[in-house]
């Protein structure tokens, strides 16, 4: 019988049950992209990762499954993905900063890992591609997939639209966090929105009143299984890219604490921080904390 070892962890999260969970398989090379499809639905978190020896010179490949489909990229399960590795004595001694390769078929991600004075392990990733900035949504779409009036939709700073940094999201600002809690999807509309756009993943935010964080955002893709995910750091990535983009003052540093998951009981802090040069987005970082909370093995065959 063939068994491979596995590791939940909760991601962007100091709390265990928060976050949001991952399944992370370890030395996953004798399985193919069925067998891996089956293994992310019986664990049926938002995604399943498969670490599998490089091809390009990285430290790992990472092959990322939802319940239904393989992702080029996404955030939280490389941020988890390295975590993982890192805490199951993987990667050797964690004494000194280091930055592991992962490879994946958007690009390769680089991921920073810090060991806290606190002892608790630190990952900041580097979305594999530039800002690609798609065609605007009409906010009238988003306010019906999500059950709210067109006038909750905010369009000062940007208008809702398709953005990337590796994978897809389409992203659109509601006026006030009340709108944000009040979102909720609406099945006709939310399948016209995913199919018009071509991606069916809806990120909503607004800015939130607290002092430590800077946005509250929820994340919702009914029709890639995932009602609603605790913590998207893809997500998160692209928001950072665009709205530094937009931003015409000379900073070229931004940063922002988001946080996401709280209306689902899972609540996550998300850091995003972007670099421009001479005007233009240069490097996206998300960046954030796990913690550890099973591990096992599968039985195969």
């Amino acid at each position: 019988m063939t068994r491979l070892a596995f590791m939940i962890v909760d991601v962007f999260t100091q709390s265990r049950f928060g976050g949001n969970s991952l399944a992370v398989v370890f030395d996953a090379q004798g399985l193919d992209p069925q067998t891996m499809q089956r293994i992310a639905r019986e664990f049926n978190f938002s995604e399943t990762t498969f670490i599998l020896p490089p091809e390009r010179g990285g430290d790992r490949r990472v092959r990322i499954f939802t319940p239904r489909s393989e992702l080029p990229f996404a955030g939280h399960p490389n941020i988890g993905s390295a975590f993982a590795l890192a805490t199951s004595g993987a990667l050797g001694s964690l004494d000194a900063p280091r930055t592991l390769l992962l490879e994946q078929p958007a690009g390769d991600v680089s991921i920073a890992l810090t060991l806290r004075t606190n002892g608790q392990l630190h990952c900041e990733l580097t979305a594999p591609q530039r800002l690609n900035v798609g065609a605007t949504v009409d906010p009238r779409d988003v306010a019906a997939a999500l059950s709210l009036n067109t006038a909750d939709i905010a369009t000062r700073v940007h208008p809702p639209r398709l953005v990337s940094v590796g994978l897809g999201f389409v992203i659109a600002a509601l006026e006030t966090p009340q709108a944000l809690a009040a979102a909720k999807v609406s099945t006709e509309p939310m399948t016209w929105l995913a199919r018009s756009s071509g991606c069916p993943y809806l990120y909503v935010y607004a800015a939130d009143p607290r002092a430590e964080v800077d946005f509250s955002a929820r994340m919702f893709a009914p029709l890639d299984g995932m009602p609603e995910d605790p913590a998207t750091g893809g997500a998160s990535a692209a928001l950072g890219a665009l709205l530094a983009s937009v931003d015409q003052s000379p900073k070229v540093l931004h940063r922002w604490r988001i946080a996401q998951g709280e209306a689902m009981g899972r609540p996550s802090l998300i850091e995003v921080a972007v670099d421009k040069r001479d005007g233009a987005v240069h490097a996206v970082r998300v960046g954030g904390h796990s913690v550890r909370v099973a591990d096992g093995t599968l039985d195969l065959n």
